[in-house]
């Protein structure tokens, strides 16, 4: 079998999962582990252009996420990738403490051929823009500077307070980064120079059109035939390496038969709420996540109201948020793993066959307890947001539809659509 050209690692399950959906859109053979496979799972994922592993490094302390980075990295060198992609979130956001991607690119750095990391700044497709090594995100119809971002900028785990991601990336302890600005991304003989003569630890590449991506892209490409290549980045990265695009298709909700769905809705992000607040073919059941974490009478107790919900063939809706918006930052981290362990002992007196998670740490710690061993592309079904298949040695749970999204992602009827039609 021919070795994948392309390898990513996620640090975080939505985000895997888009990059997983933008490779196969292109038309190329592409899986997304859920670890490092072993032999027997690689060989079930048949023949591979891109080999994805999905984690949750994204929330991770600077050891584990050294622990959970190393193997990845240990496991592409082995299979003799050419590009590895350390998937971030496309606003970067990272601390000293959590998800740290200066230790990402560190740990990953003896696994390839080349001594300078490429970063790709923006992915105008997705509304992020990097225009002389700052960054500026969309947030509805406008588009904002990243410490600025009514989001971002106050994310309650990661706040983004500088937009310039070069000395963003020196508080994460990675000092050398050069800027390659947007009027010298027109030409990538000349951008694969710049590259191979850079001796910083990495260099910033600007994005504020898909010219600037597919530049890009040429220059990875010619840049990888010469020793593998380090990059980081959003899906962006994968636009730029895989160009060739299949015709438009519909939305995969569009073609989904009705079924039941049990979904889950941990993010606080405004997108997310205006979501759950549009949802009409669901019954909601709001969580208090510090209850659910301490009392176990709380948890007995929403678990009977949620059976009586799915027992009736109804969809079912579990959320953190108060709908009047009161909810507490904290909240999402709170219910991450509590949420997923409720979310299985439902799943073990309700085999629900469709799933929906909304918030990156909810996703993450939702598809690692539910113990899948891989995902692939069903199709994409909003902006950033695919529908994937699951995999796993169970049966109750193989082959189960996913539809895993980060919180700023997707339009306001996305959870009614994934009933179906």
């Amino acid at each position: 079998m021919d070795a994948p050209r392309y390898g990513w690692f996620g640090d975080d399950f939505t985000g895997a999962t888009d990059t997983l959906a933008t490779i196969s859109e292109r038309g190329h053979r592409a899986f997304l582990f859920l670890g490092v496979p072993d032999a027997a799972c690689l060989r079930a994922a048949g023949p591979l252009d891109a080999v994805g592993i999905a984690s949750a490094t994204r929330s991770m302390g600077s050891g584990e996420l050294r622990a959970a980075v190393e193997p990845a990295g240990r496991f592409f060198r082995a299979l003799g990738v050419r590009l590895v992609h350390y998937k971030c979130c496309s606003t970067f956001d990272s601390a000293l403490e959590v998800g740290n991607l200066a230790i990402a690119l560190e740990t990953l750095r003896p696994f390839v051929d080349q001594p300078t990391a490429v970063i790709l700044g923006g992915q105008p497709s997705l509304g992020r823009y990097c225009a002389f090594s700052n960054l500026f995100a969309v947030a509805g119809e406008e588009t904002h500077r990243l410490d600025r971002h009514p989001t971002m900028s106050r994310h309650p785990a990661t706040p983004m307070g500088e937009a310039d991601l070069r000395r963003h990336f020196a508080t994460l302890g990675l000092e050398t980064v050069e800027g390659i600005h947007y009027p010298l991304m027109d030409d990538a003989p000349h951008l694969l120079d710049r590259l191979t003569s850079s001796r910083d630890e990495a260099v910033l590449l600007d994005a504020l059109t898909q010219e600037h991506v597919s530049v890009a892209g040429t220059a990875l490409r010619l840049l990888s035939e010469k020793g593998s290549v380090l990059a980081m980045g959003a899906s962006g990265i994968a636009e730029a390496f895989f160009q060739t695009r299949q015709s438009p298709t519909r939305a995969a909700t569009d073609d989904l038969e009705v079924s039941q769905v049990l979904a889950l809705a941990g993010s606080l992000s405004p997108t997310t709420r205006a979501q759950v607040l549009a949802s009409r073919r669901y019954r909601r059941l709001q969580i208090d996540p510090i209850a659910l974490g301490v009392s176990s009478a709380y948890r007995e107790d929403l678990l009977a109201e949620a059976m009586k919900i799915l027992q009736v063939g109804d969809n079912l809706l579990l959320h953190t948020m108060s709908l009047d918006g009161s909810t507490p930052d904290t909240a999402e981290a709170s219910l991450a793993p509590e949420g997923a362990k409720l979310v299985c002992a439902i799943l073990a007196q309700c085999p629900v066959r469709r799933v929906f998670a909304a918030g990156g740490d909810t996703s993450s710690h939702l598809v690692q307890a539910l113990g899948f061993w891989g995902l692939g592309f069903v199709g994409r079904a909003d902006k950033g947001v695919s529908i994937s298949r699951a995999r796993s040695d169970r049966p109750d749970r193989d082959g189960m539809l996913l539809l895993l999204k980060g919180g700023q992602m997707g339009g306001p009827d996305l959870m009614d659509r994934f009933v179906g039609r």
